[in-house]
């Protein structure tokens, strides 16, 4: 009788064999990590993402933010993804490369007329065609957020035409689409760490550097560049990942919650960094940024060794097979 009415307070009380539901659980505590600065619409948009899924799954899942590198390089925290050690990461299609040759496609240079022709590529039939190959890597794809066009800055001279190009020093991300763009047009290519951009601008290690105009503005590479050239040669976004892992123990409901505060700060990102760049455009000339706006045909008869290289990482059926699609695009 007493170890029965022990059991029945214990049970009143709540103890270890009172029944908790999912509402009364434990919060699952979730790690985003990503590149983009403190003040980058991505970073931005990370936080608004967390605030909606914890405001709408009553704080049961919290999503602790790692901006800026924090956790590692691109490569190393999209790795850590993979493995679980990282529950989410945003992660750009040159990075995904690696697991998945289709994704390599993204950045052939020269490839997008506008961002609306990038957006009904990549959020179109690119999808169910390339994210199978991401689901064998053990992510699961979430929305596309935004990262841009990339445009070349140097210290040297204004870029007008491809022959300005020529023998400057570029860094570029370890991303065969960049390297392989800029080498194209006669840069010498250097493959720096990003975190050591900087430095490497102001010592001259390096003349210039190429990356879309929301990274120029809000990493300060206006205090070491002196010009601007509009190239617009890649684009990428953002791509919002979980780990498998980490998804499967999901319930359906949070799922859902999970996926639609995904896309709605994606949305958000990419209409922020879009409208922001002219206005960042016009900070950098005040800056004292020159900026020239090249006429891309002329560089885009160059990309042939470019596209040639890019069959290595990408495989010639899947280059023609994204091309069509490009070309239906717009």
């Amino acid at each position: 009788m007493k170890r029965l009415a022990l059991i029945l307070i214990l049970l009143v009380m709540g103890g270890p064999f009172a029944y908790v539901s999912d509402s009364e659980s434990a919060p699952i505590e979730m790690k985003l990590g990503h590149f983009a600065a403190d003040s980058h619409p991505g970073n931005l948009a990370s936080k608004m993402f967390a605030e909606g899924v914890e405001k709408r799954t009553n704080g049961n899942i919290k999503v602790i933010i790692y901006p800026n590198n924090a956790l590692g390089s691109p490569p190393e925290v999209l790795e850590q993804n993979i493995l679980g050690a990282v529950d989410m990461s945003l992660p750009t299609q040159g990075q995904l490369g690696k697991y998945s040759k289709k994704f390599n496609c993204v950045m052939l240079p020269f490839m997008y007329n506008s961002y609306e022709h990038a957006d009904k590529v990549l959020d179109g039939k690119f999808l169910p065609w390339a994210l199978p190959d991401l689901d064998k890597a053990g992510l699961v794809f979430l929305s596309n957020w935004e990262w841009g066009f990339r445009n070349l800055t140097n210290s040297k001279r204004p870029v007008n035409s491809p022959a300005d190009v020529k023998g400057l020093k570029v860094r570029t991300p370890p991303e065969l689409p960049t390297q392989a763009a800029m080498e194209a047009l006669g840069a010498v290519v250097a493959t720096i760490s990003f975190s050591e951009l900087q430095m490497a601008l102001k010592q001259g290690v390096v003349d210039g550097q190429e990356n879309p105009i929301a990274v120029i503005y809000s990493n300060k590479i206006y205090e070491t560049q002196k010009y601007l050239a509009m190239t617009g040669h890649n684009y990428n976004t953002m791509v919002h990942v979980i780990s498998k892992k980490v998804w499967d123990k999901l319930s359906p409901e949070q799922k859902t919650i999970v996926k639609e505060e995904s896309k709605k700060a994606g949305d958000w990102m990419r209409k922020k960094a879009r409208t922001d760049e002219a206005d960042q455009i016009n900070q950098l000339k005040k800056f004292g940024m020159e900026i020239t706006y090249p006429d891309k045909t002329e560089f885009k008869k160059l990309m042939k060794p470019a596209y040639d290289r890019m069959q290595a990482i990408a495989g010639e059926e899947n280059i023609a097979t994204f091309i069509k699609m490009v070309d239906e695009a717009k």
